[in-house]
């Protein structure tokens, strides 16, 4: 094969004649000297700066606000109270930001850019950030420039540079020309020579300027902010009714003052933040874990209510490493070819039988291997497979031809290519020119059969493209990939643009073998409410076969053509579409988006970068383009659709956890107000103190509240419908529970007061104990459930409980802190009782859990017919 090893990489050599680039060792002395290929991180927020922020929020300013009114008032208990509630969640929002800028970072680095460089004669393919002045970058459709490069050579190159120019149309650049770092390479491929990096590039003087850029909030903190601002409004409201019911009462109007300001703060989740923000970064993790990179912290939850996902087939449903499995010659003989994977080792058979490699399959072999971009990678250490460089399709190309005896390096160094007529969509097809030793030029044409087997590209009789047509509907029914190819000796150079007079060479099959687990993925996302559509540009008969094959599609059910049908209004029922052009995905999307529906789309191709833009959630391939992967939400490494399924139950997972937070706080909230609002009724005049109502908010908002975040997934995660986009955070019923769940607490708090007073044992105490409690009580109640045998999933919930219980009871046994509390003295007696009656919401919440929240968490409904989704 003619292989050399370069640093710990071995590749494919390329020809004497071919260009040399920089030697490893000055390229790496160069990279000490002048740096890496990046721009400067931005500049991390220090610590006094994130701790600022925290404290301009508008519901911990009321709570600075209400410490500055009690120590004015000499109240210092109640003050030392306030600080600490501000101390602590400060501390928590604070963590969590930090944690979710470290995942993030965490994932770019995992997600970064490579660069396919000549060194000592040599292809690699190298980290981006390691490329230096002076090294030589081959760029091709889908990439993006990874450097400003000056161009040596330039086959139809064309760029969209709309990321530094605004400019939407691509722009033409030829030889001596510069391309500059971060535009995208649209159509063509050419070679260009690094003149500057990093922060001297042009993309790198453009991201310099917003390096220090604040994200933007996600949709979901957008919508918990808006909801964050109508319940401190109620909060405030109910507080000033509580506030004149006390004075009304003849309790003293500053002592009303600060309950009123505490039991605002009391009665709103400020910890909130901190539990979106730690869920979204936990599920991010999560998902890298499970190969799947979030590259926008949106996606985490965005992904739970997807209803549709359209995808690729090549690399998603498929290995992704192609193989030609049979080859038909234009006599019409039909051979099949063995083989694994790229492995350049493999057998031709005829009729079951192991044959030589005749000359005419030989020629159609030669004609593959140099009408193609594509190298073969030898196994590796760290690759203990034959991998490729370039198209896959190409790839098998050149491994067939290695199994067919043909030498990839000494036949391409023996036929020089020296004109070109790259792959278009257009055209679907492909034409280079090489020179012969005679001086004559080898014209190879190779691409769909349907655009190859016709006048005037080839000079053939009527039956002899019948044959090869027939042959190659034959070999697409069966669920392969056919290419044609032609070829003409001439003894002028020709315009690889158009060609014509050529003579078929025959036919090439490709396979490419389902993804274990493939075949049963359309179940695991249709059991989820998720509904999977094959989008490919095979043939009809290709996409007919893999669909069934994918339990997508079956005799008599429709079957989209993107060449004969209108996208934009399809059959509802449709699964598979076939003859598909990457622009016809945003049809498939407006569509699909119009319906109701929230549409996650995959694709790793340049063209597919608008569709992924387009679409609720894109989904670019680990192994595919730059571009893509820039234009995604989501990046699979492994390329495993299998993987999104597991994804789209953390997203679930995620907003449950959210939800059940939101259950859990506010409950709190509505029972606090609902002690003070209606105690005086029951001959309780002031059932808590300001400093008692912010310890119990201290207690139950913060550790316990943020564990929520983490509980794992319920059992039916992925076995109920998508919510609707529609819905409020609050719907599906979870309002109705909040209020319910606040009632019980309040009720046993305040019967539990009501039988202490005529008890004579100290009332305010034990309203105090039960009603922190009974919240953490609650806590347990509204947590994941498991299933049987499996324990409980989130040791850091108990944790987070049993230390919030122990310090509500230390509240009333430890003087420093009954003082600072203003409680009594509880006995053995006492707190026992309160203990038993603080556990009855909790439990009765237990017994009364539906079947439906049981396995879900509240699941919501799908989409509905006439709603919209709207794009990013």
């Amino acid at each position: 094969m003619g292989q050399v090893t370069a640093g710990n990489r071995t590749v494919a050599e390329r020809p004497p004649s071919g260009p040399v680039g920089l030697g490893a060792a000055e390229a790496a002395e160069r990279l000490r000297v002048e740096g890496p290929n990046s721009v400067a991180a931005p500049v991390r927020r220090h610590l006094v700066t994130r701790v600022a922020r925290q404290l301009v929020d508008p519901l911990v300013a009321l709570l600075l606000a209400a410490a500055v009114v009690t120590a004015l008032l000499g109240d210092l208990p109640d003050t030392v109270v306030i600080v600490l509630v501000v101390l602590v969640n400060t501390v928590i929002d604070v963590v969590q930001e930090v944690r979710a800028d470290k995942a993030i970072a965490a994932l770019d680095q995992l997600a970064a850019p490579t660069a396919r460089v000549v060194r000592d004669g040599v292809d690699l393919v190298v980290p981006a950030v390691d490329l230096v002045r002076g090294d030589l970058v081959r760029v091709e459709a889908g990439d993006v420039v990874p450097a400003d490069l000056l161009l040596g050579e330039s086959s139809r190159l064309h760029l969209d540079e709309s990321a530094l120019t605004g400019e939407s149309v691509p722009v033409v650049r030829d030889v001596g020309e510069e391309v500059a770092a971060g535009t995208v390479v649209t159509t063509g491929r050419g070679t260009g020579t690094v003149v500057r990096t990093g922060a001297a590039s042009a993309l790198g003087r453009v991201t310099a300027l917003v390096a220090a850029t604040r994200p933007a909030a996600t949709p979901l903190q957008r919508r918990l902010v808006a909801l964050g601002r109508v319940l401190g409004l109620a909060a405030v409201s109910l507080s000033a009714l509580v506030f004149g019911v006390g004075v009304l009462g003849g309790q003293p109007v500053v002592e009303m003052a600060i309950t009123a300001v505490s039991l605002v703060v009391a009665a709103v989740p400020e910890s909130l933040p901190a539990v979106v923000t730690l869920a979204l970064a936990l599920g991010a993790r999560r998902m890298a874990g499970a190969r799947a990179l979030p590259r926008r912290l949106h996606a985490v939850e965005t992904l739970g209510s997807v209803t549709v996902i359209a995808s690729d087939k090549t690399g998603t449903l498929t290995e992704g490493r192609m193989s030609v499995q049979q080859a038909v010659t234009p006599d019409g003989a039909g051979y099949a070819v063995s083989g694994t994977g790229y492995a350049p080792h493999g057998e031709v058979r005829r009729d079951g039988a192991r044959v030589g490699v005749p000359d005419e399959l030989r020629r159609l072999a030669r004609a593959g291997l140099l009408c193609n971009d594509a190298a073969l990678l030898p196994p590796e250490p760290d690759r203990p497979e034959w991998g490729a460089v370039g198209d896959p399709l190409e790839a098998a190309l050149v491994a067939f031809a290695a199994r067919c005896g043909l030498d990839p390096l000494t036949t391409r160094t023996a036929w020089p290519r020296v004109a070109e007529h790259p792959f278009d969509q257009a055209n679907r097809r492909m034409t280079t020119v090489h020179r012969t030793c005679e001086g004559r030029y080898l014209v190879v044409c190779k691409g769909a059969p349907e655009n190859v087997l016709t006048r005037p590209v080839v000079d053939a009789t009527d039956d002899e493209l019948a044959e090869l047509t027939d042959a190659a509907h034959q070999l697409a029914s069966a669920g392969l990939r056919v290419l044609a190819v032609a070829t003409a000796l001439v003894t002028e150079l020709p315009d690889p643009a158009d060609p014509a007079g050529l003579r078929p060479a025959g036919l090439v099959a490709v396979g490419d073998p389902l993804r274990a687990g493939a075949a049963d993925i359309a179940d695991r996302f249709d059991a989820a409410g998720v509904r999977l559509l094959l989008i490919t540009g095979d043939h009809p008969a290709t996409a007919a076969a893999i669909g069934g094959q994918l339990g997508l599609w079956r005799d008599g059910d429709p079957l989209v053509r993107g060449d004969d049908d209108d996208l934009t209004d399809v059959h509802p029922a449709a699964r598979v579409f076939a003859r598909t052009q990457p622009d016809q995905k945003l049809d498939i999307i407006a569509g699909l988006q119009a319906a109701g529906h929230v549409v996650a789309m995959t694709g790793d191709g340049v063209n597919d970068a608008p569709a992924l833009r387009r679409a609720d959630i894109g989904i670019a391939m680990g192994g595919g383009t730059e571009v893509a992967r820039q234009a995604s939400d989501l990046v699979l490494v492994d390329d495993n659709l299998t993987t999104v399924a597991a994804a789209i139950g953390e997203g679930r997972r995620i907003y449950d956890n959210i939800r059940r937070f939101l259950r859990y706080a506010l409950s709190g909230g509505v029972a606090e107000v609902a002690v003070m609002l209606l105690g005086p009724l029951f001959g309780l005049p002031v059932p808590l103190l300001p400093a008692q109502i912010l310890w119990i908010n201290l207690l139950t908002h913060g550790l316990p509240g943020v564990a929520l975040g983490a509980e794992p997934a319920g059992p039916g995660t992925l076995r109920r419908a998508p919510r609707s986009p529609q819905e409020s955070v609050l719907g599906g019923g979870l309002g109705r529970a909040i209020l319910l769940t606040g009632a019980l607490i309040a009720a046993v708090a305040l019967a539990a007061g009501v039988a202490a007073a005529a008890l004579d044992r100290p009332w305010q105490s034990v309203v105090f104990v039960v009603l922190g409690l009974a919240q953490l009580g609650v806590a347990l109640a509204v947590r994941a459930p498991r299933p049987e045998g499996r324990g409980h999933g989130n040791p850091g919930l108990l944790v987070a409980v049993l230390l919030s219980a122990l310090l509500q009871v230390a509240g009333v046994l430890l003087p420093p802190l009954r003082e600072l509390l203003g409680t009594a003295p509880l006995g053995p007696v006492d707190l026992f009782a309160c203990v038993a009656v603080s556990a009855l919401p909790g439990v009765l919440l237990r017994l009364l859990r539906r079947p439906a929240e049981a396995v879900g968490g509240g699941g919501t409904n799908g989409p509905r017919a006439g709603t919209s989704a709207s794009p990013r």
